[in-house]
């Protein structure tokens, strides 16, 4: 475990690479001794720094919600990331490559909450309460890192769970009007398909995800708000992209389309 002054001194370092797009080393490079619980930590002051600074926490993600990516990194469980107004972009509107570091690119479904959602003992009943409507979305999987470090979980749970920008796309759907496992996806790059794939991916329900999210903030004594966005997971694999690509997410149930050009 780290020092209470070595873990803000990373968080400080973190922030820092993030506000001037100046990427760092890998903290499980430079901290081979750090562990999951210095991780949040880290993540927990990041986050204070970014609210005392003036951004506005509009809500959480989950990563991880695949066995294949929880094997990837070594995780045993999903992580989370907390979500700010600065990342959110409009949809259809370009992104400047100078933005990002190493993006790569998920499709999502989106959870906007009309009610406060906290645990511990949050349930799926509950989610499904305290939920307006999901959006289509894509998150840009990005990182204030300049390379993949020995322990890419540290990494990851330290950096809002490698959250870069995302996408909403404007067409909401009431999660009772339709089997939320059943919506399939297809991602294209420059008009080629790269991914499909179905919701059910997402820990066999997104909604399930969300709960698991919920109760995992419980432990760190955050609560999201109404209007908060909770992003559920990918259930397509992730793909990278870069200056000059056009990505499109095409979603099924009625859910339709949402994309970006990267210049």
């Amino acid at each position: 475990m780290l020092s209470d002054e070595q873990v803000r001194a990373l968080a400080e370092a973190l922030y820092q690479a993030e506000v001037t797009r100046t990427p760092m080393t890998p903290i499980s490079q430079t901290h081979p001794d750090a562990d999951i619980a210095d991780a949040y930590r880290i993540g927990a002051i990041v986050t204070e720094l970014k609210v005392a600074a003036g951004r506005k926490v509009k809500g959480h993600k989950i990563g991880l919600t695949s066995k294949a990516m929880r094997d990837a990194t070594g995780a045993t469980e999903p992580d989370y990331g907390t979500l700010f107004d600065d990342w959110f972009v409009l949809e259809g509107n370009p992104i400047d490559s100078a933005r990002l570091n190493r993006p790569s690119v998920e499709v999502e479904l989106a959870f906007v909450l009309n009610d406060e959602l906290g645990g511990p003992g949050c349930t799926v009943a509950d989610v499904i309460r305290a939920t307006d409507f999901v959006l289509p979305s894509i998150e840009i999987v990005d990182s204030r890192f300049n390379g993949r470090g020995p322990r890419p979980l540290i990494d990851s749970i330290s950096d809002a769970a490698s959250c870069g920008l995302i996408v909403l796309a404007g067409n909401p759907r009431r999660l009772t009007d339709l089997d939320i496992r059943e919506v399939g996806a297809s991602m294209t790059v420059n008009g080629v398909i790269q991914e499909s794939g179905v919701a059910r991916a997402v820990m066999d329900n997104p909604v399930s995800s969300v709960a698991w999210l919920i109760n995992k903030l419980a432990e760190f004594g955050v609560t999201p708000k109404p209007g908060h966005i909770i992003m559920s997971g990918s259930f397509l694999k992730i793909t990278r992209f870069g200056a000059g690509d056009n990505v499109q997410a095409l979603f099924s149930h009625g859910l339709g389309e949402v994309g970006f050009t990267c210049v």
